[in-house]
């Protein structure tokens, strides 16, 4: 058995990123959620330009946030192999990061949201549905993604912090 995680960060916009392109692909995606529709070809270029878009500490703060998170949580995890990837904005996109462990022959990845607040659409509802497309598209593999978290550890967490 092959064990991998999937650390899921939100995504953040480059800030050299063109503000025009921003505002057209964020219009394709809400009228393809309303029309329940599929990707069109210009949003699908429109999300692999943003996600390629080269990063830097200076254009994207919290990209560099997420992977240290990963730094830091990759110890902890004995045996498995972690990989960082965006629900949106930045790549890899979380299909891309389950290919590629699946590619590698990883047989249980679990999916950890760094977004901690129950009832946000990417966690709540989102990354659900991503995972319910690569459990269809991958049925040999187990997927999990223990979400919501347990909010009294998530307040045990940030009593911590407080102290």
């Amino acid at each position: 058995m092959k064990n991998a995680v999937v650390l899921v960060g939100h995504g953040g916009i480059p800030k050299d990123y063109s503000p025009e392109k921003v505002s057209r692909l964020k219009m394709l995606e809400s009228q393809r959620q309303r029309t329940a529709t599929p990707m069109t070809e210009e949003e699908r270029v429109l999300d692999e330009e943003i996600r390629t878009w080269p990063r830097t500490l200076k254009n994207d703060p919290f990209c560099f946030g997420t992977q240290a998170i990963a730094k830091h949580l990759q110890p902890k995890l004995a045996d498995t192999k972690l990989v960082v990837a965006y629900n949106e904005f930045c790549g890899p996109s979380i299909e891309q990061a389950v290919s590629e462990l699946v590619g590698q022959k990883f047989t249980h990845i679990t999916l950890l949201s760094t977004m901690l607040t129950p009832g946000g659409v990417h966690s709540e509802f989102e990354i659900p549905e991503i995972v319910e497309d690569l459990q269809k598209k991958y049925p040999q593999i187990e997927l999990h993604y223990p979400w919501p978290f347990n909010l009294d550890k998530v307040a045990g967490f940030l009593a911590d912090c407080a102290s």
